[in-house]
């Protein structure tokens, strides 16, 4: 297992809306997960505000493709997503503005929607949660900084070490894996959205193409090399000031 946890891409200015769309998402899913009493009035929930694409197509419940992207299936599910959303938004804000990121980032998320609606447009079971609305921002994250350095928590067993990666892998082999597993995964009965996260991913590398060709282009990468067009952040994992206490025999 990998897990990006944080680049070495600082911003230049405030995120706030990343902030504010991390608030939003939290307070949203402690609203619902820790007043409701049981999964099942959880389920009916998900079934007014979350996206089923059979309601959709029969052209009800058109605001869920809104409403859908603020709901989560649990703590693990909100955590990925928000820290997603904290390590790569803040760039892309930076470089777009507080609105238009706004506007991508919905736009994305709609995106992402629509293309999981289209492979199973029949399916009943409700869609909730952020992802294909952050995919949208690893694809223009991508398709900006490729060679920013991403550092990477990988787990093998007991191996457990922090690798700094470049981006273009590490959001490249994400994407490879949502395709690959939309492709292996039946759409009926539930489970991951894939193609949410696909369709979400693709449309942030076409939503962010005039920013790139804004700044240049193939004139931008050449420049910047891919990196950052600033200074990177450095990390640095210093020693614990704790004394080491051998064991008595």
């Amino acid at each position: 297992m990998f897990f990006p946890f944080r680049d070495h891409n600082p911003s230049g200015r405030t995120p706030f809306v990343c902030w504010l769309l991390i608030l939003a998402n939290v307070l949203i899913f402690l609203g619902y997960w820790l007043t409701l009493p049981n999964d099942r009035a959880i389920g009916i929930f998900f079934y007014e505000w979350g996206l089923v694409p059979r309601f959709v197509m029969a052209g009800e419940q058109g605001h869920t493709i809104i409403t859908s992207m603020f709901l989560h299936g649990g703590w693990m599910h909100i955590i990925g997503n928000m820290l997603f959303l904290w390590v790569f938004g803040d760039n892309l804000e930076d470089q777009m503005g507080h609105f238009t990121f706004l506007g991508f980032y919905l736009a994305s998320g709609v995106a992402a929607a629509g293309l999981q609606i289209a492979a199973d447009p029949q399916s009943i079971v409700p869609m909730v949660g952020a992802s294909g609305a952050i995919a949208g921002v690893l694809g223009g994250y991508l398709l900006l900084f490729p060679k920013a350095r991403v550092d990477v928590l990988i787990f093998f067993v007991i191996f457990i070490r922090v690798i700094p990666i470049p981006a273009w892998i590490v959001l490249g082999l994400w994407f490879a894996m949502q395709v690959f597993s939309g492709f292996a995964t039946p759409t009926e009965g539930g489970g991951v959205a894939y193609w949410a996260h696909a369709g979400g991913f693709i449309a942030g590398v076409v939503l962010a193409l005039p920013f790139w060709l804004r700044r240049g282009g193939p004139g931008f990468w050449n420049k910047t090399h891919g990196m950052p067009p600033h200074p990177e952040a450095e990390y640095q994992i210093t020693r614990s000031r704790i004394p080491v206490v051998r064991r008595m025999r």
